[in-house]
């Protein structure tokens, strides 16, 4: 009875404890896709519409780091400027955890952008791109891979510069841009 009562109380504390997590940028992405204040898009690799075969290998190997991303952008209006600066004093929360490490910043707080990135130097798991203007919004974008490094993604640039960009999957940001 004792062995069941101990396994019980150790399975609660493990439940609540792990559900009392702190917030982070998935969670936030969860938490707003649907909200109608946000504008949320996943693109896949395929939106660089490269060759493979005209790679080097080391671009092979950039581009096959690179999982997907992940945008979430808030529009701003008339109507939500409260929202606003709430939702953008959660995601500037959620960038100073340490898990985030920051690598870049332009412009001030009110108004900018910044990269960060998950992980360590050689083996990133997510960089993070935030930008804002009180005049149109925010934008957050997840960029996902598996042991992406910075000589990664700069080799991952050069792809870009050659890249057949398919437009049609970043359609629905051109809205948010617009005003």
């Amino acid at each position: 009875m004792k062995t069941v009562l101990l396994y019980a109380t150790s399975f609660f504390i493990i439940l609540f404890t792990s559900c009392q997590s702190k917030p982070t940028l998935q969670k936030y992405f969860v938490e707003n896709t649907e909200n109608k204040n946000f504008m949320a898009l996943d693109v896949s690799p395929s939106i660089l519409n490269v060759d493979a075969s005209k790679l080097t290998s080391a671009q092979r190997n950039a581009l096959a780091s690179f999982e997907k991303m992940n945008i979430l952008a808030f529009k701003l209006n008339d109507k939500n400027k409260t929202q606003f600066e709430i939702e953008r004093s959660k995601v500037t929360a959620i960038l100073k955890d340490e898990q985030y490490q920051q690598l870049m910043k332009f412009g001030s707080g009110k108004e900018g952008a910044s990269v960060s990135f998950v992980g360590d130097d050689e083996h990133i798991q997510e960089f993070v791109l935030y930008a804002n203007k009180k005049e149109n919004g925010f934008a957050i974008v997840r960029i996902l891979g598996k042991d992406m490094n910075p000589t990664a993604i700069v080799t991952m640039l050069e792809v870009l510069k050659n890249s057949k960009i398919d437009l049609d999957q970043l359609k629905p940001l051109q809205e948010l841009l617009k005003k």
